[in-house]
């Protein structure tokens, strides 16, 4: 199982960290360890001091695919979750500064957060979906997967050119405006509508 991560999908965001807005959808990385485990909270890296959130509408793949084209996307996932893929901003920054790449702040032991898995039908129009992550109660990041530059269907057609696609593996669809950085005590919970699909507290 691999977790495939998109960068940069919405304006807003890549706005707000000043990058520059790609021609391609940006794709990086998780390892399997990276997934938190259920019920644990997430332990502050020590070689990180700005830690940020990130809330990801995440897909399953639920069979092998490659090359496969935008309107037989739909058939390669059924379920939904959100997720959180937590982010060693300053050690990014500086592997950014170097022409490195990001995996020590991305990729890290339990800097993927995943939700409970809903059936896609559930939410309805997902290319139309609210979800929200509230820190401490209060919405922090609120995003709208219409913003995206690449749809989930796009992201899938794009990702499986280059990666061969397995039942399991899930996929990060980017991070709207709002990323902050998360302290000890914080907790976390991530909407889609109103629906809360985790809830993790940081320690």
């Amino acid at each position: 199982m691999k977790i495939i991560c998109i960068g940069r999908n919405y304006t807003e965001h890549i706005e707000e960290l000043q990058n520059e807005r790609p021609e391609h959808p940006v794709i990086f990385m998780k390892p399997d360890t990276a997934i938190l485990l259920k019920k644990q909270p997430f332990f502050l890296p020590d070689f990180s001091e700005d830690v940020h959130h990130e809330i990801e509408v995440l897909v399953k793949i639920n069979r092998v695919g490659k090359y496969i084209q935008k309107k037989f996307a739909h058939k390669y996932y059924d379920e939904v979750s959100l997720g959180i893929d937590f982010t060693a901003r300053d050690l990014q920054s500086q592997l950014k500064a170097k022409g490195l790449p990001w995996e020590k702040a991305k990729a890290f032991d339990g800097s993927a957060v995943v939700g409970k898995w809903f059936s896609k039908e559930t939410f309805g129009d997902l290319d139309n979906l609210d979800f929200r992550l509230e820190k401490n109660e209060t919405p922090v990041q609120v995003g709208n997967t219409s913003h995206m530059l690449w749809k989930i269907d796009e992201i899938i057609e794009y990702v499986s050119q280059f990666f061969t696609l397995k039942i399991g593996d899930i996929i990060f669809t980017g991070t709207p405006a709002g990323v902050s950085k998360v302290k000890a005590n914080d907790k976390l919970v991530g909407f889609i509508q109103e629906k809360a699909l985790f809830s993790v507290t940081v320690k």
